[in-house]
């Protein structure tokens, strides 16, 4: 680049992050303020580019990223990579002014189209500020490129120094040329770790960064590290001053991914006074400012090829490299998705083979914007292909929806009568409505219309949906009887998948009920309804096994489904494995995929861990589940694995696997074993409290007296550890006579020191109606029994009950049972390794976990309810209420502004209806929050 040039560039701002600074003053720095302050015969060089651009006010410090900072700064090489917007350059510039021991590090920001003798100019600027000592003088840095031997002169120097230099240097993606870094590398390998770089870039520099990775010396701190939690994005709207109700912080989260820059334009937005709620379901990419920012700053750098395949592929909410290819004409339109999400950030990866990829939301906003502007004959022939493409992948829902966005009428009905038992909405997926079809064509064809409801339903719009059925009934009573036979089949199917939508348990039943009247034979609906069936009550005689076994697959899911929703665990597993039997039959894998998954989830819950973890994995490998599809299915797949892991005593994986499950805590049956695991998992990780608001959230709302009782009987449990041995009893004997609450009841009789009465409350895990108990509940019992043959000295009944715990235990790999059970059983688990025992190796393994076991939770008492909850946040600044810090000295502890911890404490006060600190901290105490 000229050097006239080349003083353009190097006046510009030192970021173009949204969460950086506005355009410092470029003043430039003499030689009086920094050795060869000047390159000869060039410009000065600029003070704007040397030193830490000022934070974006307000300041919202970030203590779990400055401390990964930080520790990664103790290596040669950290890189904090991510797109624009991300906050990158906030964070590095708010790490290199914290306060520390030894020399602030040396700040460089990158400019756009920077030379390599400029930049060597700038670097050595740097390096003699920051490795600058008063003994030994400023190090032999070459003011332009370094010869070999000046570098080695220069490495050594550095090697030398007793205190390592750390040096900054900002948006390094602009560095294009290879060779600029070459000595820069150079002394990161061979300056014995004195040297250690901190950069900022969008993409991976050109860098060796392998031999550092390889040699674990590498820190990476990318866009899903910079993404803000939900506890930082409300933190982020009290320190802009935005009072946003809590489910709305979580739309807002969830709808920005944690993007920093969406978050505080969003910030700003809320700020000006419009109703908050509102305005964060409002919040989109189509905003002014947000669409502008992501125009220039996320497309315009991309390669024209690749911005061209990201606008046409913006037809379909996720694509694979086939897809692309198909929609685009392009071979390598795979290829250039890869290369766009390996920045991160703006392109997400399912983590299949093969890889799926779906744009960041407000991202995808915008380049459906830019595919409107499109030709309208080619969006059409997009849809088209994207239908042909779905059709042939057993995808028939989103080829229905294609379809009928490209006005294929014919093939959006074809769709509709030889797919339909796919189409039932498993999971709405929030899509643009396509145009009805035109009137003349469903009076020719009345099932068009009904395809066009069936896409409605998919899409969760119920009421176009019911549209478009009232439509298609309309013009259906002039159809010939074959095909009148099918088309009420059809109708009963839509009007299903609408009962579905409307949460309707009994309506659900009274339809799948109608769905079954449809076919002629053996069929014995649970509650016909005559009047209400579309195709009358003889059925459709010509109806032939494969018509059979899908309404059978579809009616016995939805069943199924209803039952689960109502707690009815038996029944809803029995529905499922015949609807799962059905739909294989017919080859129906969506359809089976829902079956599946929920059948892994009743046989984790009852105890069968192998079938279900079986079930789980079977699910999970079927190609509904890649891309994002059938996230609700997959989820409970992903819930079943994390009641496994839990039953196994592998915490961190359990862990994982709820993190995946998702969607399936937001039905009833599904929330309820989901806060099950959570606060299983919360209580043996030292958080009693985390675990009892858990489970009294989830207990309020428990679909049927079953999982009440599984509920309750944990909640207890936790109760009684941590002291509130009243409030466990009171539970207990509102939770009815079940097996969980009545050996809960007794194990706290135990606890009270009244064996007597602990051993007459234990209900007989032994007797043969105990088989239809939950495992995990009747292995309770047992060991529980067992601890009370022991604690009576009958050490022989005791051990032979224990080997019998054993044996039921052992098929299914259970261990939390034993390792989080009464003391008592560890002693017994030790002694059947000394007097023998069938089952050596589990056994040994047993007395080694229940050992690793922490300390039993302290015994305070648990939190009680409030009519508003505090947040984690306000819990962690109430611990602080009952010390004598002010509110500085607080907001120092946890690096948070005085503003935002004053915003917190006006919080904590109102919900615990206190006036001043020792009123809070009282109440507080009285709640046994503190």
């Amino acid at each position: 680049m000229p050097e006239e040039a080349d003083q353009v560039v190097t006046a510009r701002s030192g970021t173009s992050d949204i969460t950086g600074t506005p355009d410092l003053l470029t003043t430039g720095l003499d030689s009086s303020d920094v050795a060869g302050g000047a390159l000869p015969g060039g410009p000065p060089l600029l003070a704007s580019r040397l030193t830490p651009p000022v934070p974006p006010e307000p300041v919202l410090l970030r203590p779990r990223l400055l401390d990964r900072l930080e520790q990664g700064a103790s290596g040669p090489l950290t890189l904090v990579c991510a797109p624009a917007g991300w906050g990158k350059t906030t964070l590095l510039s708010t790490w290199a002014q914290g306060e520390r021991e030894g020399p602030a590090p040396a700040w460089l920001t990158v400019a756009v189209g920077e030379t390599t003798r400029r930049l060597w100019g700038y670097l050595a600027a740097a390096l003699r500020t920051a490795a600058d000592d008063p003994d030994d003088g400023p190090p032999p840095v070459p003011d332009g490129p370094p010869r070999p031997e000046q570098l080695e002169t220069l490495a050594a120097a550095l090697a030398a120094r007793e205190r390592h230099v750390l040096l900054v240097l900002d948006d390094l993606h602009r560095v294009t040329d290879p060779a600029a870094l070459t000595g820069l590398e150079f002394l990161l390998r061979h300056t014995d770790g004195r040297l250690r770089l901190v950069a900022g870039a969008r993409s991976e520099p050109p860098l060796a960064l392998h031999r550092w990775r390889l040699a674990g010396e590498l820190t990476v701190i990318g866009a899903d590290d910079l993404a803000f939690t939900a506890d930082e994005v409300a933190d982020l709207l009290v320190a802009h001053g935005v009072s946003v109700p809590a489910p709305a912080v979580a739309r807002l989260a969830e709808r920005t991914t944690g993007w920093p820059a969406g978050l505080r334009f969003a910030a700003l937005a809320l700020g000006d006074g419009v109703d908050p709620a509102r305005a964060v379901d409002r919040f989109a990419g189509d905003q002014p400012d947000v669409a502008a920012y992501l125009r220039e700053e996320v497309l315009a750098p991309l390669e024209p090829a690749t911005r061209d395949v990201l606008r046409r592929v913006a037809v379909a909410v996720a694509v694979h490299a086939d897809l692309a290819a198909a929609l685009t004409g392009r071979p390598d339109a795979g290829h250039l998705l890869a290369e766009a999400a390996r920045e991160g950030g703006f392109l997400h990866q399912d983590g299949g083979n093969p890889q799926w990829y779906r744009p960041h939301s407000l991202l995808a906003d915008v380049l459906r914007d830019e595919l409107d502007r499109l030709p309208a004959d080619e969006v059409r022939e997009l849809h088209r292909r994207a239908a042909g493409w779905y059709a042939g992948h057993d995808r028939p829902a989103e080829a229905l929806r294609h379809a009928l966005l490209a006005g294929e009428w014919a093939d959006a009905t074809e769709l509709l009568v030889t797919r339909w038992p796919e189409l039932a909405p498993d999971e709405p997926a929030a899509v643009p409505a396509p145009p009805e079809p035109p009137a003349e064509a469903v009076r020719r064809d009345p099932e068009l219309a009904l395809a066009a409801a069936a896409e409605r339903a998919y899409a969760g719009d119920r009421a176009a949906a019911d549209v478009q059925l009232r439509r298609a009934l309309a013009d259906a009573a002039d159809l010939p009887a074959p095909r009148r036979d099918r088309f009420g089949r059809l109708a009963a199917a839509v009007e299903l998948s609408l009962a579905r939508l409307g949460g309707d348990h009994g309506e659900v039943r009274r339809a799948a009920d109608r769905l079954l009247s449809t076919i002629a034979g053996d069929e014995s609906p649970s509650g016909p309804d005559a009047d209400g069936a579309v195709a009358g009550e003889a059925g459709d005689p010509r109806a032939g096994t494969a018509e059979r076994d899908d309404v059978r697959a579809v009616a016995g899911a939805a069943h199924g489904l209803a039952a689960l929703a109502e707690g009815e665990l038996p029944t809803a597993r029995d529905r499922f494995a015949t609807a799962r039997e059905a739909a294989r039959r017919a080859g129906r894998p969506r359809t089976e995929l829902l079956c599946v998954s929920r059948s892994a989830v009743l046989e984790a819950a009852r105890g069968a861990l192998r079938a279900a973890e079986e079930l789980a994995r079977e699910a999970l490998a079927m190609p509904p589940c890649q891309g994002w599809s059938s996230r609700s299915d997959c989820g409970y797949a992903y819930l079943a694995l994390a009641l496994v892991d839990w039953q196994r005593d592998r915490p961190a994986e359990a862990t994982a696997h709820l993190a995946l499950a998702g969607p399936a805590g937001a039905e009833p049956g599904g929330a309820a074993l989901t806060a099950l695991c959570r606060a299983g998992l919360l209580a043996d990780g030292g958080d009693p409290g985390g675990a009892l608001r858990t489970l009294a959230e989830a207990r309020t709302a428990a679909p049927g007296p079953e999982l009440g009782e599984w509920l309750a009987a944990d909640e207890a449990q936790v109760r009684a550890v941590v002291g509130d041995v009243d409030g466990a009893r009171a539970l207990l004997d509102a939770a009815g006579d079940g097996p969980a609450p009545a050996t809960a009841a007794a194990r706290l009789r135990l606890r009270a020191g009244d064996a007597r009465a602990a051993e007459r409350a234990l209900p007989d895990w032994t007797a043969p109606g105990a088989a239809d108990w939950p495992l995990p509940v009747r292995l309770g019992a047992g060991l529980l029994d067992a601890a009370l043959a022991g604690a009576s000295g009958d050490a022989r009944r005791a051990g032979r009950l224990l080997e019998e715990v054993l044996a039921l235990a052992e098929p299914d790999g259970f261990r939390r049972v034993f390792t989080r059970a009464d003391p008592g059983v560890r002693d017994l688990l030790a002694a059947r390794l000394d007097s023998g025992t069938a089952y050596w190796a589990t056994v040994s393994e047993l007395v080694r976990g229940v050992d690793a076991q922490p300390a039993a939770a302290s015994a305070d008492g648990p939190a009680r309810t409030l009519d508003e909850p505090l947040t984690e946040r306000e819990l962690t600044i109430l611990r602080y209420l009952q010390s004598i810090l002010s509110n500085v000295e607080i907001a120092a502890e946890l690096s948070l502004s005085v503003n935002t911890v004053k915003t917190h404490v006006r919080n904590i006060y109102r919900k615990l209806d206190a006036t001043r600190r020792r009123d809070a901290v009282r109440r507080a105490r009285e709640l046994r929050l503190i």
